[in-house]
């Protein structure tokens, strides 16, 4: 938990501040995992912050809401092209991604329980998108379009998850789904420089 939180301050998340008079004050939970390895022993335990975003209200701290999904069909086409011509197949797992996305609207929310500042009246202003927050796939997945444009490539029209980059005789393939990335390319180093460029430029 405390690993956590140290974590939502370096990304500078939120600032503490007085709730502005009629605005709308979103709770918000810790929530409790234990993750487990493929042999199904302990690997570590999780905590993670959680916006209760049933408390936000539409037009005031929060309007279009977006989840990016890849389509079964584009996954299956894409993992035949990959297998068939014997391509390397990556996961990405980026770290608290949902923090890497920006608030277009302000979104105040009551400081973490538990772990709350010398002054317990203050509130905590959003900075940047949280897990819980009805906005927050959507925040995210606009900062890693732009992110992927920015880097050459280009979102299909049939299926806006999917991203295609075309190069002299090499292809990159990239499929989101929410907040997991599959990557898939011509070489194991096309690959493996796309997935350092991007975890650099989202750092």
């Amino acid at each position: 938990m405390h690993v956590e939180y140290a974590t939502l301050l370096q990304n500078n998340t939120w600032t503490l501040t007085t709730l502005p008079s009629g605005a709308n004050l979103v709770g918000c939970k810790w929530v409790f995992k234990i993750k487990y390895n493929a042999d199904g022993s302990l690997q570590r335990y999780k905590a993670r912050l959680v916006a209760k975003g049933f408390h936000q209200r539409e037009g005031e701290d929060f309007s279009d809401m977006f989840s990016p999904v890849i389509k079964p069909t584009t996954i299956r086409i894409v993992l035949t092209i990959a297998l068939s011509s014997k391509w390397p197949i990556h996961q990405i797992d980026i770290n608290n991604v949902f923090l890497h996305g920006d608030l277009d609207s302000p979104v105040y929310m009551q400081q973490p329980p538990g772990l709350s500042s010398t002054d317990p009246s203050l509130v905590c202003r959003l900075n940047k998108a949280i897990y819980g927050l009805k906005q927050a796939p959507r925040s995210w997945f606009q900062k890693l379009t732009n992110t992927l444009l920015c880097m050459g490539f280009v979102p299909s029209k049939s299926d806006t998850s999917l991203f295609t980059r075309f190069s002299n005789n090499d292809t990159l393939y990239i499929l989101i789904y929410v907040d997991d990335i599959l990557v898939t390319g011509s070489s194991q180093c096309l690959v493996q420089d796309f997935i350092s460029n991007l975890l650099l430029t989202l750092r």
